[in-house]
């Protein structure tokens, strides 16, 4: 889909030797122990395989014998970090790409991320070496990557040791975390400290070669890894996430993202911080949704989402209902109001569970949904399980969640409720509310295998609806045959349309076409437009009026007139020839007061059409994305509320759908105090003609914009529309 990528992606075979090393090396070894080399065998203390150090300034440091070079080790490691200055960094690479080294990492600093030129084309000549070698490259600029099933800890970071922590489950759901800043990714598998598992931390650096969306396919087939959590600014290459998400999707492995760099700040901040593109935010969104990728809008969500799709991404959702058991009212409320917000229903219980649940708990207590215990089970400590049974036998219900106010004296509690989510094959969530984040409580809770531990009901319920978002995914490709979720949607308009479109675009002689060239050039793809007729004077404008019946709309027509509200050419509801002839004369008096004054082909004479709900829809062409579609409440109301939803073009009728589903005001579409509802189907092909138009002509088109198409019922007509020409 859209443009080609630089080089087809790095799979699991290719990045093992790396990745997966038997062999490590360390060039730019030095026995300072807070240089870059010595910290990174420092970190090695769990590694099982061979650890070899280069550097020719010593024959031995501490009892490890160091060798001059690459080529004078006994055979070439699968992993090799360069902890050396920027100025020695391609030699280096050079020399181990001769010597049939599986893959490097580069520590070093001041690359592509300088901004300057000459550093640039170092990391330039970088990429070359790995493509044409097929050695892959990790950095330059880049803190390191660690596996921590075998112990390869290919990092400086002192904060790599305390993933490796004791008493995990034979069988843990481990994470892999992917992250393009080292930092905060690093920071982030801190959270092996309350019992997470990782299976790897990978961070890119500057990406001169490997990057996240190799990472993603590296994960994707790697049989310890259960879901992936990433840590998203940018790339110049989007469409590749795209694949490697494909990747995931196909080996049904979860994919988490938390995208950074959003705003305008952010993206000049990941400009500099790591030479990446942070591109648009809302095309990042329609990508990663086209892609079945999970997004979470907070930083402290990405571990327990991805922590909670480890454990439950694979299991199908059995019902789509969810119950609540807890020991405080406060905390049934809080759910009840989590639930609603995001979607997620709390069904009542069947009157065999209520008379079960009325049998547990007592008469001041809650026998509903959610189900208040009360605080008796200070003296019955199994009725929080009892009642989370009573609920998982109901095919009802799909997910329990439970909660717990005081984080202390949990265990056998906890490996009960283990026991439950194995005993139904449902999920069970665990959600504390207490200030004590770090209690041995909840770490007692993370390392239960079957069970998963959020820290906010505001998260957990967030993540339920993106479980049941993914499942309804993965059943609707499933049933349609598992094409690609890139594949092109079924065609809507004719196939001679694309070719028609685009000679009348050639044929304008304006870089912005008038409404009306625009207009036609839709008409080729079927999109249903007002009728019109173009005149040179107030009498010919009253006399066309005439024929054409009242009320009428007048309008300036100029290639250099894009906006033409604010330029007072536009006159609507003209009741009777007199009108017309005066607000004739009053536009073509207004478009002369422009300055520079504009090119007029005359005054366009419409009908005035019956109101109706105001729908925009636009395109543009992204340097990263390929063609977009937008679409939003229309006329001034989409600068307004800027309520808008865009996608990825061309788009199914499905998606369409999708798209007017996810605005705010999607209620005025449904028929609101009264009015008629918008045929749906309708505006939904005429958005995917729109979407088609932007993807045939992404050549020649660099913007479109129809504002607004006017609905009612079953009649659905653009009454103004802009396109402009590639520069």
């Amino acid at each position: 889909m859209n443009q080609p990528s630089r080089r087809p992606l790095y799979r699991h075979a290719q990045l093992k030797r790396v990745l997966a090393p038997s062999s490590i090396g360390i060039y730019g070894i030095s026995p300072n122990a807070k240089a870059f080399g010595a910290r990174a065998l420092n970190n090695l203390g769990h590694f099982k395989g061979g650890i070899h150090l280069i550097n020719a300034k010593y024959d031995k440091i501490g009892e490890r014998p160091c060798f001059p070079s690459i080529a004078a080790l006994p055979q070439a490691p699968d992993c090799v970090v360069i902890g050396l200055p920027r100025e020695a960094v391609e030699a280096a690479v050079l020399e181990c790409a001769k010597a049939g080294v599986g893959g490097v990492v580069i520590f070093a600093s001041g690359f592509s991320e300088t901004g300057d030129a000459e550093f640039s084309k170092v990391q330039e000549r970088l990429g070359d070496i790995a493509r044409d070698t097929g050695m892959p490259i990790i950095g330059p600029n880049c803190i390191g990557v660690v596996n921590y099933l075998n112990g390869a800890a290919a990092t400086f970071a002192a904060s790599a040791a305390y993933g490796f922590i004791d008493g995990l489950p034979a069988k843990p759901r481990r994470v892999g975390l992917i992250s393009q800043s080292g930092g905060v990714g690093f920071s982030l598998s801190l959270a092996a400290q309350r019992g997470v598992a990782f299976s790897h931390v990978l961070t890119s650096g500057n990406s001169g070669d490997v990057d996240v969306a190799d990472y993603v396919s590296f994960l994707a087939d790697d049989p310890d890894c259960d879901a992936i959590a990433c840590l998203f600014e940018g790339m110049p290459e989007p469409m590749r996430f795209l694949q490697a998400a494909e990747v995931a999707w196909k080996a049904n492995k979860p994919l988490v993202v938390h995208k950074i760099a959003t705003g305008q700040s952010g993206a000049e901040a990941a400009m500099s911080h790591t030479g990446m593109l942070a591109g648009s935010n809302a095309a990042y969104s329609a990508l990663f949704e086209r892609a079945g990728v999970v997004q979470v809008d907070v930083l402290e969500a990405l571990i327990e989402s991805a922590s909670f799709f480890a454990r439950a991404g694979r299991m199908p959702v059995k019902a789509r209902g969810v119950a609540v058991s807890t020991s405080s009212g406060g905390l049934a409320v809080m759910s009840a109001d989590k639930a609603e917000a995001h979607g997620v229903p709390l069904p009542q219980p069947s009157e065999t569970v209520r008379k079960k649940l009325s049998e547990l708990i007592p008469d001041f207590g809650a026998a509903r949904n959610p189900c208040d215990v009360t605080a008796a089970i200070a003296n019955n400590r199994t009725m929080l399980s009892a009642a989370g049974d009573a609920f998982l036998t109901d095919p009802a219900y799909g997910a329990l969640i439970v909660t717990h106010p005081l984080p202390w004296d949990i265990q056998a509690r906890l490996e009960a409720l283990d026991e439950l989510a194995q005993k139904h094959g449902k999920v069970i969530c665990n959600v504390s509310s207490a200030e004590w984040l770090e209690s041995p409580g909840l770490k007692a809770a993370e390392m239960i295998p079957s069970t998963a531990t959020f820290r906010s009901m505001d998260r957990c319920f967030a993540a339920l609806a993106a479980w049941h978002w993914r499942d309804e995914l993965r059943q609707r490709w499933e049933k349609d045959g598992k094409p690609g979720l890139m594949s092109a949607p079924a065609r809507v308009a004719a196939a001679d349309a694309a070719k028609s479109a685009k000679e009348l675009i050639s044929r304008s002689p304006n870089r912005t076409l008038t409404e009306r060239e625009s207009k036609e050039v839709l008409a080729a793809y079927a999109v249903p437009v007002v009728t019109e007729k173009l005149v040179q004077t107030p009498e010919e404008a009253a006399k066309v009026a005439d024929q054409v019946g009242y009320p009428i709309v007048l309008k300036v027509e100029s290639p250099d007139l894009p906006h033409k509200t604010e330029a007072g050419v536009i006159r609507l509801n003209l009741k009777n020839a007199a009108e017309v002839r005066s607000a004739c004369e009053a536009v073509l008096a207004n478009a002369k007061k422009v300055s520079p004054p504009p090119r007029i082909s005359g005054v366009l004479v419409q009908p005035m059409l019956p109101t109706g709900v105001e729908i925009m829809v636009g395109a543009r062409m992204d340097p990263l994305f390929g063609p977009l579609i937008v679409t939003g409440l229309g006329g001034i109301m989409v600068e307004l509320l800027r309520d808008t939803s865009t996608e990825l073009a061309p788009v199914s009728k499905s998606q369409a759908r999708q798209m007017l589903e996810k605005l705010k005001g999607k209620a005025l579409l449904k028929g609101f105090r009264g009015s008629e509802p918008v045929d749906l189907d309708k505006l939904a092909d005429v958005i995917c003609r729109l979407s088609e138009f932007a993807a045939d002509q992404k050549g020649v088109v660099s913007e479109l914009d129809v504002n607004p198409l006017i609905c009612a019922g079953s009649r659905i007509v653009a009454v103004d529309a802009l396109i402009v020409k590639r520069s």
